[in-house]
């Protein structure tokens, strides 16, 4: 497979499971990993069960656009294009915490750090031929209620609501750039991918969650599993020409947001402007 593809979060969980089915496909992978630590044993890792030694390692912490847009910088220096970019990194957090940009924790990692990312990356994606980018959202986008269309600066916190609000900015952030790109041959797609057993809500400083984790365990799908469907965007030619759709197991689901088309251009607006506060700088 003559394929570059960046997936973020391919330390662990579903995003390693989803670089090594693809490095053993022959594909070029360039793992985005917040920590340099983890990240590098996870590419140690991937080289020696995979074989592939065209494993590349960026460090970029999608809660800071500074490093976003200096891990950006590194691939533009570093690759000539990205034939497909896998937004699958996530946070879940018990308690209202906030990014360097002092976006809440799980808007500003699962969202607006990909969103800013995908931004920067358009160039180099738009040198491949025929790209695709799969943004790695869930079905706990239902967990907002209809009426509730906020994104940012929400009153009160509930974890999985919060959480489901990052994912369903996710999903309405796909759309939008499938939109942005109709005239392209970029694909854009979003898939939930099913409930998946990943430490993802375990703190690492305090060990808060393993035993709910552990009970859970055997309900869940593995990650090899739960990366199917982000691996059958990411190489099928049987979506090739589909854009701007939402996946469950591999086929097309409606969703239900009410009023999406008028949610995805007010977001769309709001995060650029949000980003440029934030930065203090206009967003082309």
């Amino acid at each position: 497979m003559d394929k570059t593809i960046v997936i973020t979060g391919a330390n662990a969980g579903i995003g390693y499971a989803t670089a090594e089915v693809l490095a053993k496909e022959g594909a070029h992978i360039i793992m985005y990993c917040r920590s340099s630590k983890r990240g590098a044993a996870a590419q140690k890792a991937l080289q020696a069960s995979t074989g592939n030694q065209a494993i590349d390692l960026v460090i970029g912490d999608l809660g800071s656009l500074e490093s976003v847009q200096r891990s950006a910088a590194e691939m533009h220096a570093r690759f000539d294009k990205i034939d497909v970019l896998i937004n699958n990194a996530g946070v879940v957090t018990l308690k209202k915490e906030w990014t360097k940009d002092g976006f809440e924790q799980m808007m500003g990692v699962n969202y607006v750090g990909h969103f800013e990312l995908t931004r920067l990356l358009l160039p180099l994606l738009k040198k491949a031929d025929r790209a695709r980018i799969v943004v790695v959202a869930s079905d706990a986008y239902k967990f907002v209620p209809d009426k509730d269309q906020a994104f940012f600066d929400v009153e009160g916190f509930l974890p999985w609501r919060e959480y489901g609000r990052s994912k369903k900015a996710m999903i309405l952030m796909a759309e939008a750039f499938a939109d942005q790109l109709r005239n392209t041959d970029i694909t854009v797609n979003a898939l939930h991918p099913g409930a998946v057993a990943t430490s993802l809500g375990v703190s690492r400083k305090t060990g808060f969650g393993k035993a709910v984790y552990k009970v859970l365990t055997p309900f869940f799908k593995t990650p090899a599993q739960g990366a199917d469907t982000a691996i059958y965007l990411a190489t099928s030619s049987e979506v090739a020409d589909i854009s701007g759709q939402y996946f469950v197991d591999r086929q097309i689901t409606p969703l239900k947001i009410p009023h999406k088309n008028q949610q995805m251009r007010k977001l769309w607006t709001q995060t650029q402007r949000e980003i440029a506060d934030h930065l203090n700088q206009t967003i082309s």
